[in-house]
């Protein structure tokens, strides 16, 4: 018996599927319907039957199609029943295809248009989304958290098909004759998530602070996972004490497993489970943790108004002036500062007009659940996690990934999400993806999804930006700067703006506040503070890897193997080359060896990354490669010596030269922190002037 054919049908109509099926006409042969699919008898003579009568040396062989459902779509495979080709076995295959292809082609479903003062956001979604409006019922705040899972596809979906022209949120003023104005704040920040933690640290430092935030301050889209040597450097800035980092982690966990659907790969490309131990294996309270951020941003003077959406910015040569809404009572108002800090995510209107078509290259589309209890005994054991983790193939273009993190007592946090290419046509869809989730959970993890108990959603997109160099993207304009999501902040593969962030919050807040203190705050300043590493930009190929092209028909299992290629690998290392690689730590050596050697066990790797990548972002991945190794050479030759000399010589050069300090200063950085190796760590005093040499750490 020889499979012939694997290919996915992108609908969950499987019903359909079979229908169709059972009445193709292969145009040879003599057809039988089975109650899955149908068979096919073949005869000497490609154009004639056999019957059951009709001698052997007749019957030449026989074909066997049937189809199954997985992942809310359709999947079909056709087996040979001879151990070689039968004539005219690869032109019923072809027209096969081409027809089904015809007849179930990719579709890219749009939520509807609704008015929410005519029905709720459950009367008008329930006949497009049945389970996520039923679910959504069943979670505390459902409904307003439904309609801010609707309001964050819309604008994503704006920015996506307008790249060109986006709208224009930020307008420069150059010719305003305001000179010395009475401003109202030093930092104006935009979005309380990663935003109130940064802002926080800048309040510590004597800076005047306001952080405006669209929802009620301290609501979360999604959980946060992290690891204990990351977390550390909250304790070493000292926006944390010891104690209050302890009081935030919900939970820690043993290991957490990496592991790809291989049933339909190759015996060589299957994997072994990968094994990550210290890799987001610490699950915070993520609202206790913004809390406790406000409260030390408070504290130091600053502001806080929740409930007030972003309009626009004017940018002045003296100052930038916000105008805000106050959503509860839409009183609009005014308010100045030295400079506008954008932490509103991937929905940032600010990102969009920034970097137009290049705003973010591809996107993770993440969807999921904070669930309370209702699993039943032995489905998972609390003391690990899912890190990575797919069940299935393709499914109507997506290569769906799990990710589970235990949390307090018996809560599992669960998330689904995909790898994907942004598209105008195929931007990616929160609501299908929850749709996906509701109907395939069970599929996952054994359960009974009306038996659990929902705590809250989680969902969100998560932007990606392909760097080919420290300049590639722009993070900032005249009195403003970018971070986080907002600023395309982030891993190829596990991580979300929030762990990039804590891993560069030492580097982005050294860097801020020397431009703050000599008010380098134009263009060519802002832009050099940004959060890039060569390692990084090399690796979104693997990312890449994992995309499915818009329009496109891959065989299914295609990224299951490549993963599987790959972690198997990592599974095959020590730890720390995982830990390392996972973390944004690889090293150029490493990186290659690890490349020649995943070549070499899949060679035709390389044809699939071509084959997803094209001519255009190879040669850009190129681009990458060689800046990786040209800054992995500076690194070995400078950073053992650069950055202590820098300290040495900053006493006299900081105050004559404040733009080359500026400018050093961030080099030194990517030296090393841009290498996936931080500087020694910094810790602030509020009052301080500037930064001197200590042999354990840095006090600024």
């Amino acid at each position: 018996m020889r499979e012939i054919l694997y290919i996915e049908i992108p609908t969950p109509d499987t019903a359909a599927v079979r229908s169709w099926l059972q009445e193709f006409e292969p145009g040879m042969g003599e057809k039988v319907r089975t109650p899955e699919g149908i068979r096919l008898r073949l005869s000497q003579t490609t154009n004639s039957t056999t019957t059951i009568s009709d001698p052997p040396e007749k019957k030449l062989g026989e074909i066997s199609a049937f189809i199954w459902s997985v992942q809310r779509t359709t999947y079909l495979k056709v087996f040979g029943w001879t151990d070689k080709p039968v004539p005219g076995e690869q032109k019923i295959l072809q027209r096969l295809t081409t027809e089904i292809r015809s007849q179930f082609p990719n579709c890219y479903p749009e939520p509807p248009a609704i008015d929410l003062s005519q029905q709720s956001i459950f009367e008008a979604l329930a006949p497009y989304y049945p389970l996520t409006v039923k679910y959504f019922q069943k979670i505390p705040n459902g409904e307003y958290d439904l309609q801010r899972v609707y309001w964050w596809e819309q604008r994503w979906r704006e920015g996506a098909r307008n790249p060109q022209q986006p709208r224009q949120v930020v307008f420069s003023n150059p010719k305003s004759k305001i000179q010395n104005p009475k401003l109202d704040y030093d930092l104006i920040y935009v979005g309380g998530a990663l935003g109130v933690i940064h802002a926080a640290v800048m309040a510590q430092l004597g800076y005047r602070v306001l952080l405006l935030e669209r929802l009620p301050f301290g609501q979360m889209n999604r959980e946060w996972n992290i690891s204990r040597d990351e977390l550390q450097s909250l304790i070493d800035l000292g926006l944390l004490t010891p104690a209050e980092c302890e009081s935030i982690i919900a939970r820690e966990y043993k290991d957490g497993f990496n592991k790809f659907f291989d049933g339909n790969n190759p015996r060589k490309l299957r994997a072994a489970i990968l094994h990550t131990p210290t890799v987001l294996n610490v699950a915070l309270d993520s609202e206790k943790l913004l809390q406790l951020c406000g409260e030390k941003l408070l504290a130091a003077g600053g502001e806080i108004r929740d409930e007030t959406e972003f309009i626009r910015a004017d940018v002045e040569p003296s100052q930038v002036v916000v105008q805000v809404k106050h959503l509860p009572t839409n009183i609009e108002s005014r308010m100045s500062g030295r400079l506008l800090v954008d932490a509103m995510g991937s929905a940032s209107p600010i990102a969009w007009q920034l970097n137009g078509d290049r705003a973010f290259d591809s996107v993770c589309p993440t969807v999921g659940a904070v669930i309370a209890s209702g699993f039943e005994p032995g489905v998972w054991d609390s003391q690990y996690g899912d890190v990575l983790n797919s069940h299935g193939d393709i499914s109507r273009g997506r290569q769906l990934i799990w990710e589970l993190f235990p949390g307090a007592g018996e809560e599992l946090t669960i998330y689904l999400f995909h790898y994907h290419q942004v598209n105008p046509v195929n931007p990616g869809s929160l609501l299908e993806m929850y749709e996906d989730f509701f109907t395939i959970l069970p599929e996952y993890r054994r359960c009974d999804v009306d038996k659990l108990v929902w705590k809250k959603p989680t969902f969100g997109y998560i932007p990606g930006h392909f760097s080919v160099g420290s300049s590639d993207r722009t993070v900032a304009f005249d009195r403003l700067i970018a971070i986080g999501d907002a600023a395309s902040l982030q891993s190829p593969l596990v991580f979300t703006g929030f762990g990039s962030l804590v891993r560069n919050l030492s580097r982005l807040t050294v860097l801020l506040d020397t431009a703050l203190k000599h008010d380098l705050l134009s263009f060519q300043n802002l832009n050099q503070i940004r959060a890039y590493q060569s390692n990084v930009s090399v690796t979104w190929l693997f990312s890449k890897g994992m995309m499915v092209p818009t329009g496109k028909f891959l065989p299914p299992q295609r990224i299951n193997a490549m993963l599987n290629t790959f972690f198997g690998l990592l599974a095959d290392e020590p730890l720390e080359v995982a830990d390392n690689f996972i973390k944004d730590r690889v090293d150029w050596l490493t990186f290659n060896r690890l490349a020649l050697k995943a070549a070499g066990r899949n060679p035709a790797l390389l044809i699939w990354i071509w084959e997803l990548a094209g001519v255009r972002d190879m040669l850009r991945w190129l681009g990458s490669y060689f800046n990786f190794g040209f800054h992995a050479l500076l690194s070995a030759l400078l950073s053992s010596w650069f950055p202590g000399f820098l300290w040495r010589i900053q006493p006299w050069l900081e105050p004559q030269y404040p733009k080359l300090w500026l400018m050093l200063l961030a080099q030194s950085h990517a030296l090393t922190a841009g290498m996936g190796r931080p500087q020694l760590a910094i810790k602030y005093q509020p009052s301080a002037a500037i930064c001197q040499e200590n042999p354990e750490a840095r006090t600024l």
